[in-house]
């Protein structure tokens, strides 16, 4: 009997013949449903696998059901789900697949911020051409400067490779720091699989000690019970003065409140912010008026190619589920990522 595969991601139709392609032993089932009952039951019975953004059934409906691979690499919120709790299910996120255009927008932010580009547009908005421009504009290099990145999975690391060309010095939080290397999903030629591009690597319980020597942080950690409110005023307080954050993580790792008040006091030199606690944004939110901060409206993970890039990590995992090998990316409740 061929293995039963529902696909509730509106793939094209070329990833769609590149998925049917991977085996005969595959039997592709293609929905771009609103809500779970928009699928026949007959196919939630059958299916073995799901791959899906947020289309989820009920337990008794897919009695079948032995792994979701989701399509996203933030799956936090799901975590509750009755679905989740049934034994010898597999669940899957997508971390690595998106961890090459997220970390573009990280460096592009660190350079936004370093080169002082909000004061070069508040300038350009008032056509004002500065006759302290030199000492206003004054930037802070990326040679030379030290590059904290807190969590050192696939995008901190893939941030880590951005970084090198620069001459930038980079430090870095694990988990695990005894253990360097990444064996999560890790494309060829890019992050950095081995830990070999980090000048030192700081178990999580020494963020503290870290941050005091970072010009720039890079926030990428998954939000998790330990995690919420991680980056609070107490670590925000270690960093140097004139340092820059950026936060490419989920909302509710950062500590709105604090930061902000070090945005206003001058602890902090400047920000920028891919993610909330609330989604969208409030209008009425301080965040938006705060001269030195950069936001954008969760788009760090966009990519035309997205689809591309997750169709082949789900490509990775097909193969591996064939073959009796352990997954990419398999996601650990006790965790939470």
């Amino acid at each position: 009997m061929p293995t039963e595969i529902l696909v509730t991601v509106p793939f094209s139709e070329s990833l769609q013949t590149q998925l049917r392609g991977i085996s005969p032993k595959l039997n592709f089932h293609f929905y771009a449903p609103q809500k779970a009952s928009d699928i026949p039951v007959e196919i939630w019975a059958r299916a073995e696998v799901l791959y899906t953004g947020h289309i989820l059934p009920a337990p008794e409906q897919a009695p079948s059901l032995q792994w979701i691979q989701f399509h996203y690499a933030g799956i936090d919120r799901f975590a509750e789900e009755a679905l989740f709790q049934q034994d010898g299910l597999t669940v899957t996120t997508l971390s690595g697949a998106a961890a090459s255009q997220v970390a573009e927008h990280a460096l592009a932010m660190i350079l936004a911020l370093g080169r002082k580009l909000p004061s070069l547009l508040a300038a350009q908005k008032k056509a004002e051409w500065p006759k302290d421009r030199f000492e206003r504009f004054a930037p802070v290099e990326l040679r030379g400067a030290t590059v904290g990145i807190v969590g050192y999975g696939s995008i901190g690391r893939q941030v880590a490779r951005l970084l090198r060309p620069f001459g930038a010095t980079v430090l870095a939080t694990k988990r695990d720091a005894m253990r360097p290397e990444h064996n999560g999903y890790t494309p060829e030629e890019s992050g950095d699989p081995g830990g070999d591009l980090v000048e030192r690597l700081y178990p999580s319980a020494a963020l503290r000690s870290m941050l005091k020597n970072c010009r720039f942080v890079v926030v990428t950690v998954p939000l998790t019970a330990e995690t919420r409110g991680l980056i609070n005023a107490r670590m925000l307080t270690a960093l140097p003065p004139g340092a820059f954050l950026v936060d490419v993580s989920r909302g509710g790792v950062v500590d709105i409140a604090a930061l902000l008040n070090a945005l206003k006091e001058g602890k902090l030199a400047g920000a920028a912010l891919d993610v909330f606690p609330e989604e969208p944004l409030p209008p009425d939110s301080p965040l938006w008026a705060q001269p030195n901060l950069i936001i954008s409206p969760h788009i760090s993970g966009h990519s035309t190619r997205y689809n591309e890039r997750a169709a082949l990590l789900f490509s990775e995992n097909i193969h591996r589920y064939l073959a009796g090998l352990t997954l990419y990316n398999i996601f650990d409740k006790n965790r939470g990522y």
